[in-house]
């Protein structure tokens, strides 16, 4: 059977999180394959690996003085890359290196490969700014794809859309005057939530305002109201056709999530991925990559990627 999705997985990436108990361990991916494996899908997979990611591709986002400083930090192995959400380890420059490489992977595939679509859950690490770490995350891979995507495959606008349940504010601040990157975003609402960004009002500075669409939820949304929302999401992207699709599919929007508040279930992330794939093959050869973002409910994880997976491939 051909396939018909890039996944990638491995030891390379699952190894990317935070020890103690925190939030996110390093149990997610493994999780989440046990889940997929189950799936009628797991056979028109094409699976790859991830690589570690240079400095000159972190820096496609970054800046060298953030750079060095993850560096020194992993070398020391201890203390906070940020106010306290997000560990250095030994090591910790690495693993965040090789999501980086890991997403990379995915989109050299899907923009040079007869495969389109692809998946990589231990990615969307949507809160690190070009200059410091946030939220858990220590190099934003979403951001860096943009780059790469503009770089090196010549792509002129990019859609980034982000159902995870925290504002993607590393990605909107990034680009909040870049009108090629167009951003959609349905996340609970800043006034109850990390990071407390991502209002309606925030919709794009300078040359890009217009270019960015910001949809606060309220505490214990669920499927309806994503629904409601979500044509709103697609009126946008119809707008600004794009020529690649990133979605960040955090699993800690549906409902039992420990550390929010919606009330989604796995069938909002499936069907945002059907409608994402469709709109893609309407308007950049049904290119799209997800990246797993969020996430703190085991069983909602592993289904939510799961199903997002199958509507991909």
């Amino acid at each position: 059977m051909s396939a018909t999705a890039v996944l990638v997985c491995g030891p390379e990436i699952a190894s990317y999180g935070f020890p103690d108990g925190h939030p996110f361990g390093t149990s997610r991916h493994d999780t989440f394959i046990d889940e997929l494996e189950k799936s009628e899908c797991w056979d028109r997979l094409e699976r790859i690996s991830a690589r570690q990611a240079t400095r000159g591709e972190l820096e496609y986002f970054h800046t060298p003085a953030y750079v060095d400083r993850v560096i020194e930090m992993s070398r020391i192995g201890s203390g906070f890359l940020d106010l306290g959400d997000t560990p250095a380890y030994a090591g910790v420059y690495e693993n965040a290196a090789f999501v980086v490489g890991g997403t990379l992977n995915a989109l050299e595939s899907i923009m040079t490969g007869p495969i389109p679509r692809a998946f990589i859950p231990i990615g969307g690490l949507h809160h690190a700014a070009r200059d410091s770490a946030a939220g858990f995350c220590v190099f934003n891979d979403c951001g860096i794809a943009i780059e790469a995507a503009r770089r090196h495959h010549g792509l002129t606008r990019v859609a980034y859309v982000d159902i995870d349940a925290h504002h993607g504010d590393g990605v909107f601040y990034g680009f909040e005057d870049d009108p090629d990157v167009i951003f959609a975003d349905l996340h609970e609402d800043g006034r109850f939530l990390y990071p407390g960004t991502g209002s309606r009002d925030e919709t794009g500075k300078g040359a890009a305002a217009g270019t960015k669409l910001n949809v606060p939820m309220l505490p214990g949304a669920g499927d309806q109201h994503f629904l409601q929302a979500w044509e709103e999401v697609e009126r946008f992207l119809e707008d600004h056709p794009p020529e690649l699709i990133l979605l960040q599919c955090g699993a800690d929007s549906l409902g039992g999530d420990p550390i929010t508040h919606l009330a989604y279930t796995e069938e909002a992330h499936a069907h945002a991925a059907v409608r994402l794939r469709k709109l893609a093959d309407r308007h950049c050869g049904g290119r799209v990559l997800a990246m797993g973002g969020g996430g703190y409910n085991p069983y909602n994880l592993a289904r939510a990627w799961t199903r997002v997976v199958e509507a991909l491939a």
